[in-house]
């Protein structure tokens, strides 16, 4: 629990960032970590709480056991805090720095606005575990002979893989991407998250025995049916990557796009991957709109400020949220709340209460994106349009299921009513024999720290499924 009087004694410290003049000359991490002396005082602030909601149900959806690991840095043994740590979460330094944190909404201490720093923490024990050499393969003892095939290598792919393999499996990752990761490396920006972490992790599983086989597309390159009938078990864990569509006038303009293929194309750049047979996608020298409120909206205006956009726009449809949420209304659950992100806070000029007309456009070309106020119902209200003027404009509104077209086509597995995979949680068996689905393809669009969750528990399901029973966590 930490010291037990922390909370009354040290205050809230959050680490700082570059300042904003500084950061979007590049695309590096930007967050200033905290000495370990103060990372321990704010792991002291861990209370004695009757229920810990902040490790579920309605914290962190891997269970992290926050309070154990508070305790133990708070008491200098590191090591074993890592060791606890790692015992949850197969990727901490992923969700130490991409994870929104709803265990921090739910820390006790949030009812006063003071949650204990947990992201920081979890994220300064798992950048110690890797600096002191803490974190090394962990090859399987025992193999079992039965072979298993993970198709996607985003974070559901990776852990139910490293579960996998050190349950004695044969794993084989099938990713279309030259690299692995998936959303982690190709939509996540880099100043949020740098991509030698997931190269790291890649080659400490390499060491546990996984085989990553990639350029392979599988339904597209390599048929679905060939990997189902050479292996004892098969998970899909691709993403879910099909853009919600608003089918606004003027979409079809040059200088319109999703979202998903500019911050794709930009980190494949920083990847040194080649993108010469791509339009190029660049926001320098231009007014840039951002259609949409979430976080994808948010890298969108992060990257177009490191590409050197005049100026960026964000439209969302909702109105401005509260300050501060009612606690006792919504406490320990994700409240709706003003948020600003570091993206956000480096120049962008936001709308609330703005709905999208259409993009107007000159000669083919974007030049102004048409907008009007939306009521309480979210509808247009007459006499309040008004143009923003455009050379750029992103359409960022998330995704609403997988594609189809290939894999999902060829596995004949059944859909539920949203058009994801359709696998409950119990076992993640779809309605095809020996084929499992975790991750954004089984349960729509979410956060990596689900995707973990998923692929952790879709590992002991299929390991249950070729072994009787199992010892892996579920």
């Amino acid at each position: 629990m930490g010291k037990v009087t922390g909370f009354l004694e040290i205050d809230r410290r959050e680490a700082k960032y570059q300042p904003a003049s500084d950061r979007i000359r590049h695309f590096r991490e930007f967050t200033l970590p905290l000495p370990d002396s103060e990372v321990a005082n704010q792991a002291s602030r861990c209370m004695d709480c009757g229920i810990p909601f902040c490790h579920g149900p309605t914290g962190c959806p891997v269970h992290n056991q926050i309070p154990d690991w508070n305790d133990l840095v708070y008491n200098g043994d590191w090591e074993e805090a890592a060791r606890n740590l790692h015992s949850t979460n197969n990727f901490p330094e992923f969700t130490g720095r991409i994870c929104p944190a709803p265990c921090e909404e739910a820390c006790t201490l949030n009812l006063e606005d003071v949650p204990v720093t947990i992201k920081t923490v979890e994220q300064a024990i798992a950048d110690k575990a890797w600096k002191s050499g803490w974190i090394r393969p962990e090859p399987a003892a025992v193999k079992t002979g039965k072979k298993v095939a993970v198709i996607g290598s985003g974070p559901a792919g990776m852990a139910a893989a490293q579960q996998l393999a050190r349950a004695g499996h044969e794993v084989h990752v099938f990713e279309r991407e030259p690299k692995a990761g998936g959303l982690l490396r190709y939509g996540i920006p880099d100043f949020k998250m740098e991509k030698h972490y997931i190269d790291r992790r890649v080659a400490q599983m390499e060491g546990e025995g996984v085989t990553f086989h990639y350029g392979v597309n599988v339904g597209v390159t390599k048929p679905f049916e060939d990997i189902h009938a050479a292996f004892d078990a098969v998970l899909l864990a691709g993403g879910s990557e099909h853009p919600r569509d608003p089918q606004l006038p003027g979409q079809d303009l040059d200088g319109v796009h999703y979202a998903m293929p500019y911050l794709v194309q930009q980190n494949r750049r920083l990847g040194h991957e080649d993108v010469s047979h791509e339009q190029p996608i660049l926001a320098s020298g231009r007014h840039v709109v951002v259609i949409g409120g979430g976080d994808t909206a948010s890298d969108c205006v992060g990257t177009a400020f490191r590409q050197g956009a005049l100026s960026v726009h964000q439209l969302d449809i909702r109105p401005v949220p509260p300050a501060h949420e009612d606690k006792l209304a919504v406490w320990p659950y994700w409240p709706t709340k003003f948020r600003t992100s570091s993206s956000q806070a480096e120049g962008a000029e936001r709308e609330f209460s703005a709905a999208t007309l259409g993009i107007a456009g000159k000669k083919g070309r974007v030049i102004g994106v048409n907008c009007a106020r939306v009521d309480a119902k979210r509808q247009p209200i007459p006499g309040t349009e008004f143009q923003i003027k455009a050379d750029l404009v992103f359409i960022a509104l998330g995704f609403s299921h997988p594609v189809r077209a290939g894999l999902i086509d060829q596995s004949a597995a059944s859909l539920d009513r949203r058009g994801n995979v359709a696998a409950n949680e119990d076992d993640y068996a779809t309605s095809v024999p020996k084929l499992f689905a975790a991750g954004d393809m089984r349960r729509g669009q979410s956060l990596v720290v689900w995707a973990i969750r998923e692929g952790r528990q879709a590992a002991q399901s299929i390991d249950t499924y070729l072994m009787g029973a199992s010892v892996l966590p579920r």
